[in-house]
């Protein structure tokens, strides 16, 4: 039995507050192979270039989009034959931040506190004074 790829539509992610923004260069081609995180093409605000990275590794299927045309967050760009490999992460390294978190504030805690300065001048005033005879 052999698997045949599934098509992963590669939409726009969240770019901010713009909308309607120009693709302004097509990086791959159908029938390209690209890899998790390669840039597929670049899209330009009023403030900045952008490259869309690739969510998932495969072949290109089919182009949705031409340089010049304007897209949305939620825009379908391309269609790719996956290989199965995708940027999701597995649920193990979701937590990752919390329990990287979690042990700095035990270290933080097993940490001494901070002694602050001690004002020795009051010291000294308290401490008897020798007197030399002669």
């Amino acid at each position: 039995m052999s698997r045949s790829p599934k098509p992963i539509e590669v939409v726009l992610p969240d770019i901010g507050d713009y909308k309607d923004v120009p693709v302004v260069e097509i990086n791959v081609s159908v029938g390209d192979e690209v890899t998790i995180d390669m840039p597929l093409l670049s899209i330009e605000s009023d403030k900045a270039t952008m490259e869309v990275p690739s969510p998932a590794a495969g072949t290109v299927a089919k182009l949705m989009i031409d340089v010049g045309v304007r897209v949305s967050q939620g825009s379908v760009l391309m269609v790719l034959e996956g290989r199965g490999e995708s940027t999701a992460p597995p649920p193990a390294t979701a937590s990752a931040p919390q329990v990287e978190q979690r042990i700095s504030q035990q270290e933080a805690l097993s940490r001494p506190a901070p002694v602050a300065p001690v004002d020795d001048s009051r010291a000294r005033a308290q401490q008897p004074q020798l007197r030399s005879q002669g």
